[in-house]
């Protein structure tokens, strides 16, 4: 069983750095408490031979210290933009490291950026959607050494009891993201 051990705060972060916003808002000083994150990729990916979504699920300690019995998410493939190279080749990338699948770039559609935490951080995401099938596969995925990452496959035919499912934690953008699919994808 996960659980948290101690909490304390940080003097030299690695990927996040706290910050006071002092600012003006209708001629009213104001203060803000934020933290200046990267920026991340998301991709929807969708398995055209198991008719399912391709989705993960990880150890997320932030929920985990929120709930204090489970930090297991349910998300899209995704992570940060910390390196100096275009996007779409970071979604790439991780999709290979998360989910084992070597897809192409030209096969990863941009669909939409937008703010996330935009109560504390404010960065972008760039969402992505990229098909799939078995002659991609080339590892089990899992993630990084330090990551623990379970590939999961939604059937299309579950998914939109899967979303609306809460015993089943999930991002708002694996929500939006399979909405998106029924809407421009797989319309009835």
């Amino acid at each position: 069983m996960d659980k948290i051990d101690s909490i304390e705060e940080l003097n030299d972060p690695k990927f996040i750095k706290p910050i006071k916003i002092n600012y003006t808002s209708h001629n009213k000083k104001k203060v803000w408490e934020a933290v200046i994150s990267h920026d991340s990729v998301a991709i929807l990916l969708f398995h055209t031979q198991k008719n399912a979504f391709v989705i993960v699920k990880q150890l997320r300690v932030t929920v985990l210290n929120t709930t204090k019995t489970n930090g297991d998410m349910y998300e899209l493939c995704a992570g940060i933009v910390d390196k100096n190279i275009p996007n779409i080749e970071i979604a790439k990338e991780e999709i290979l490291e998360e989910c084992g699948f070597d897809v192409e770039t030209k096969n990863i559609s941009k669909i939409i950026s937008y703010h996330t935490n935009v109560g504390i951080s404010g960065a972008m995401q760039t969402f992505y959607y990229c098909a799939c099938d078995d002659s991609m596969k080339v590892s089990e995925g899992g993630g990084l050494e330090d990551e623990n990452i379970e590939v999961l496959y939604i059937p299309l035919e579950d998914a939109r009891q899967f979303i609306l499912d809460e015993k089943y934690k999930k991002t708002t953008g694996l929500m939006m993201a399979f909405y998106w699919f029924f809407d421009n994808i797989h319309k009835k």
